[in-house]
């Protein structure tokens, strides 16, 4: 028996025309008002910042390449209409960067579309080697989303890191951010990381984890426990490619017992009900897509036992 899979993405290794011109079909019919918007039954999960005790929902909405969309008209419809899904099906962490192209912009002009909406939770990062041209790229990102200050910014991939976490605590004292973070992805510079949590005062780190790609389990999420940092997953899906590989094979009866329809749902379940993680972020150009991910969000979690089956099972695959 094959069980059709839905593909969940995170930056779609696709060419920049077909994702246009998917897009601008997508659009179509949400202009046609194929795609009503409608707010989901179960509200997702949320999990508490560690640093301040405020609550966050689980799943968040990333932008890597799926908002890289510049000025293409389908495709800035498309993305406003993913952002409109998300925060109807109660989503709030949106998490961009200055090196996704135009997603800055992209975020921008749907909240400008969406009458700026104040459930948003703005996270972005700096990305540049020097601290004066940092401060200044942190400007042009708050303007491109046209935020008065952004809750979460984050050295991205550790750039310059020693420079740049100073100015950005400077800014938390000062009331023009709320927290400060790094990130990495790909499951790299692992011990880098560890060091910079051990000897920072944190609010937040970034890092990849999911169902195939699992090393933070063995120190850095404990550590994030250990010293109160809030943890953001990217790549839960491996950037679309895990729903695809696990499409191949039948759906498990486990996972229905945990409310999923699609394999790419237990993948998503699988991080988000980990006690250490705060909040994933996968991205999609799709409605369906968010509304999927979002839903995997609330209902029931596996527990510790089933968590350890899903990793063994799909690592016997």
């Amino acid at each position: 028996m094959t069980q059709t899979v839905a593909r969940f993405s995170e930056g779609q290794p696709v060419t920049r025309r077909a994702s246009l011109g998917r897009m601008a079909a997508l659009a179509a019919g949400a202009a046609a008002g194929s795609l009503p918007l409608h707010a989901q039954a179960v509200a997702p999960l949320t999990r508490q910042i560690p640093s301040s005790g405020e609550a966050i929902p689980v799943v968040g909405l990333g932008s890597w390449i799926t908002f890289n969309v510049g000025q293409d008209a389908a495709g800035l419809a498309m993305s406003t209409e993913v952002i409109r899904a998300f925060l109807a099906s109660g989503g709030r962490m949106i998490d961009s960067s200055p090196m996704y192209g135009s997603a800055q912009a992209t975020i921008g002009h749907a909240m400008t579309q969406l009458g700026r909406p104040k459930t948003v939770w703005s996270a972005d990062k700096v990305w540049d080697g020097d601290l004066a041209r940092g401060t200044a790229q942190m400007e042009t990102s708050r303007q491109r989303w046209g935020v008065q200050r952004f809750d979460l910014l984050q050295v991205h991939n550790l750039l310059s890191w020693e420079a740049h976490l100073p100015r950005l605590f400077e800014m938390k004292a000062a009331g023009r951010l709320r927290y400060v973070g790094i990130s990495t992805s790909h499951g790299r510079r692992h011990a880098d990381m560890a060091q910079i949590m051990r000897s920072q005062p944190l609010d937040f780190v970034q890092l990849t984890y999911n169902l195939v790609d699992r090393e933070v389990e063995q120190r850095l999420l404990p550590l994030a426990r250990d010293r109160g940092i809030a943890v953001i997953v990217n790549r839960p899906f491996r950037q679309g490619v895990l729903p695809q590989q696990l499409a191949r094979y039948p759906l498990p009866g486990w996972a229905r017992e945990i409310g999923c329809e699609h394999w790419a749902q237990a993948a998503l379940k699988f991080v988000v009900s980990h006690p250490d993680v705060t909040c994933a972020i996968p991205a999609t150009t799709q409605v369906a897509h968010v509304r999927q991910n979002l839903a995997a969000g609330g209902g029931p979690m596996p527990d510790t036992a089933l968590r350890a089956r899903m990793a063994r099972e799909v690592a016997a695959l």
